[in-house]
Order: structure tokens, then sequence, then C-alpha cells
């Protein structure tokens, strides 16, 4: 009997026993109270798929091989013994947030772990997972260490053993191929970590066939990832909501991001955000990616200025990502109106046409053409529409793509696998859009001094430009709407409608007098 079957005899009556405050319980992922009770089949789901993909496809794969995903590894902060929200034992790191491509067959956000999934011609999608095998010391910082048995009860999986066990694991399985999970992000344009560990040269490795068919799967989501996205989006919705409420002039904007994030996590559980939080008052709304750690959301907010929040909650690694534009004071003046319901109208256009078979190339020109039309309405721009069309008058004014894929990342991969199309511009994906793609739709409309006053200097599209009305927007700062829509079979489901999005639903709500309240 090893030290593990000693500390836990009866994984069975452990897993009951300390589950019950648990965020994990044999197959379920949950926080209590009001928060989603996630069913962990949705792993094994993936991992089925999997193996229907590439069997279905790939007629060379040889019996008694296996995919390998590697999970995250244990880092710390440069030279110290600390990580992200992390509990520290001998200088070693537990990683929150795990590799996705690993969690997204696994659902674990152990690190240091590993997975294998069969490749059979009987489709069954056997899973081994990997676990690492810790010194019973670590029990004093990390709590009870665990059996392979309770992992096993927890994550659905078939087999667990401990990661120095993975060489001998294929040598008994008389492995022919490992198929890691290797390859680039279209979105990122960075190589995910070379799949390694001690004893790996002994065994044939193809590191090139499986990161595209995990990418494309991730890209359709299942009816139970659509179901986690969905509640990550929500939540998101509702703590925005309490910042439109609680909003006043003469805060700071990282006062916004902190109710921001109490809100997502004491009322719903999300623990981490899917992104660095834009909370952009006054000009700082027309910083794309305002709120880094060159802006960190230190402003203090003005009156009569627009906030544009940008900001997402995460829940079981699933991401959102919604942005709210508004005035500080709660009340539009005319020449916000005029910029905010050009995207406004924008993203309601763009939304009411998603189907399965548009092309988002299509998507963007349309979203960018409604907000030309809006702009030339409002006295900014001179011309026709075609003319500003052609002359390219709306990067000017819109200088990024309509929105990108999400899932377990806010921008998710597989933009440019499948029928996509040569990359353009800043757009994150080509493709034709699919029943299960979750997608963002995030027109913007900008007043950024670099981009206008190239375009003034420009002696064609400068003829375009209103000087003296551009001059009254200098410092407008900027209106970005963004919703998370779920590509369905006949169109699509926008899952952050609770916003209130129209100026009167915003003024309403803003003066107490809630439209959304029966």
């Amino acid at each position: 009997m090893n030290d593990y079957d000693k500390r836990d005899m009866d994984s069975t009556k452990c897993c009951e026993d300390l589950h019950k405050d648990s965020h994990y319980s044999p197959g379920y992922y949950w926080l209590g109270n009001n928060t989603l009770k996630v069913d962990l089949s949705l792993h094994r789901d993936n991992r089925e798929r999997l193996v229907e993909s590439i069997l279905s496809n790939e007629k060379d794969i040889q019996p008694n091989s296996f995919v390998l995903f590697q999970g995250g590894k244990s880092k710390c902060y440069y030279e110290t013994d600390r990580g992200k929200k992390t509990l520290t034992c001998s200088r070693k790191i537990q990683n929150e947030i795990n590799e996705k491509m690993f969690f997204w067959a696994f659902g674990s956000d152990m690190p240091d772990c590993y997975g294998t999934i069969s490749l059979n011609a009987d489709k069954k999608a056997v899973s081994t997972l990997f676990i690492p095998r810790l010194p019973a010391e670590y029990a004093t910082w990390l709590g009870q260490i665990h059996t392979p048995d309770y992992y096993k009860k927890i994550f659905l999986v078939d087999h667990v053993e401990f990661t120095d066990q993975l060489t001998q694991f294929f040598m008994t399985n008389n492995t022919n191929t490992i198929y890691t999970v290797q390859g680039l992000n279209s979105d990122s344009q960075s190589t995910s970590d070379l799949t390694t560990f001690e004893g790996i040269d002994q065994f044939s490795v193809n590191h090139k066939l499986a990161y595209p068919y995990v990418a494309e799967l991730r890209v359709i989501k299942t009816a139970k990832e659509v179901q986690v996205i969905k509640y990550s989006v929500e939540s998101t919705c509702k703590a925005h909501m309490e910042v439109m409420r609680k909003i006043k002039v003469g805060m700071k904007e990282y006062q916004c991001e902190a109710i921001f994030l109490y809100h997502i996590y004491h009322d719903h559980g999300c623990r981490n955000v899917a992104y660095t939080c834009i909370c952009a008052a006054n000009a700082n709304s027309a910083v794309l990616h305002y709120g880094h750690a060159g802006e960190p959301n230190a402003s203090t907010i003005g009156s009569g200025t627009m906030c544009l929040y940008d900001m997402g909650a995460e829940y079981h690694g699933y991401a959102s990502d919604v942005t709210c534009s508004f005035p500080a004071n709660g009340k539009f003046t005319n020449d916000q109106k005029i910029v905010y319901n050009a995207v406004l109208a924008a993203n309601r256009a763009v939304i009411a046409t998603m189907k399965p078979g548009v092309e988002w190339i299509s998507m963007h020109k349309l979203a960018e053409r409604i907000i030309l039309e809006h702009l030339l309405a409002g006295g900014l721009l001179v011309g026709t529409i075609d003319e500003l069309v052609e002359n390219k008058i709306g990067s000017v004014f819109f200088p990024h793509g309509l929105g990108h894929l999400m899932g377990l990342e806010t921008h998710d991969v597989g933009g440019y696998l499948g029928d996509a199309k040569p990359k353009v511009n800043s757009l994150r994906t080509t493709r034709s859009l699919k029943e299960g793609m979750v997608i963002t739709v995030e027109p913007g409309c900008y007043f950024i001094d670099h981009l206008l006053n190239s375009a003034l200097a420009d002696p064609v599209k400068s003829k375009f430009l209103n000087h003296e009305v551009i001059a009254r927007f200098r410092k407008f700062g900027g209106v970005r709407i963004e919703d998370d829509i779920l590509v369905t079979a006949d169109g699509s489901l926008n899952l952050s409608s609770t916003v209130p999005r129209t100026v009167e639903e915003i003024e309403a709500f803003m003066s107490k007098k809630n439209l959304f309240d029966d």
C-alpha cells in the first residue's frame, strides 16, 4: 500500500465528505449559492468529438496511437516564490489558469499535468489523466493530497496515473504514434509550448496533426459549452449594470473596475477576468486597449464625458467580453448621441444579418458603412457614402476589426482555419459564420489624434472631413458597443442582450427609471 492509499483509503467517501464546501464534486464544478453547476462531462464530450473528427478524416492513423495534451507548467514571478492568486510550496507555484487546449479536453486547473486520449478504430476515446506525484509534506500548504481515484471521479476520465509513469504508459501500450497538440494561434501569432517529457525521444511523435483539429472543435461550441459561456456573459452584464448604477462624476476609473470585480466574484463566483479591464473615461475612451500598465484606469471621471467600459468575467475557464459606452453623468449630449447612435445602428444591423453562411468580411464592411452614413448625416464628413468607402475614411474612425471568436480565450483560436480568406487588415477572422460559433460584435467610432492628423494631412482624405466639426470632437474619446453572439441554425442569439443599449434605455436606467424593471 503506497502513501497515497494510506492517506485516502476510501476515495468515494473522501469525495462525498471533502466536496461539501469545495468547488469540485464528482463530475461537477460548482461554487455553490446561485452559481452555475458545470457538468464536467462537457470535457468528456470534447474528447469524444476529437477522436471522431481525427479518425473520420485521417485514414493513416495506426492502432495504439494517442493524442497527448500537456497542461500548464508551474511558474513563479521572475525570481520570487509567488504567482498570481496562487499558493506556494517550496517555491513551486500552482497556476490558476491552465493551458487552454489541455483544459478543453480534461477540465482540470491543476498545473504540471498531462492527458492522453486513445486513437483506435473503436473510437472509444479512452482517457488518462497524469498528475504530479506530490511529496507528503506538501499537504501542510496545499491541504490533503488526493489519490488518483479521487481525480478519476472528479474529472470523469477513464484512468489517472502519475506523470512519472508517462513513459511506462506509452511503452506498456505498445504505442505507435504520439500526436501532440502543438501549433500556431492565428490570433496571437504565438506558438504553443513544445510538448515534452522524459523519454519522449523513444517514441514516434507527430507535432502537427492534432492542433488544427482541436482548434476547429473549439470554434464550434457544444450546448454544454454554450451554457457556461452564457453564464459568464450574464454575470458580466449584471456587473456592468452595477457599475452604471454606482458611477459618479469625480470617481476614479479604477473604482469602477473595482465595482465590476467585486460583483462578478461576490455575486457570481467568477474569480478571474477574461482580460485586463478597460475603464476609460474622458478622452481615454479613444485608447483602444486602455487599462494596461501604461494607462492603468487611473484618471478622474469628468462630467459630460463618455465612459467606455470593456470588461468580461471568466467562469470555469470560459470567457465573456462585453463593452458598454455611456455618459458619466447619465445624460447624452447631442454630439454624444450622433456618435453613439452611429455605433449602435452598426451593431444592431450586423446582429440582425448574422446567420450561417454569412461572410464575416461582409459584416465588417456593413458596420463600417453604417457608421460612415451616420457621421455624414451628422455633419462630420462630406461627399457621398460611396466616396467615403472607396477612400477608406472608415478606418480613420473605426480602426479595428468588427469582432473575434470567443470561448476559452477572449480572442479564441480558429480565426484563420477552415474556409478563412487571407488576413484582412485588423480583422481577427475572415471566416463564414457557422452554427455553434460564438463571436463578438463590437463596432466602434473613435477620435484618435494621430489618425485624425494623418487623415487631415492627406490631400485625398482631408477633403472628405469637415475640419471645423472634427475639431469640435477632438476630445470626445470614443464609443464601442460590444455584444457576445451565438450563431444559431437560422440566425443568431445575443447573449448580452440584458444590458441597456439605446440612448433612452441608458438614460432611464442611470436616472433610476429602469425600463428593465417591471
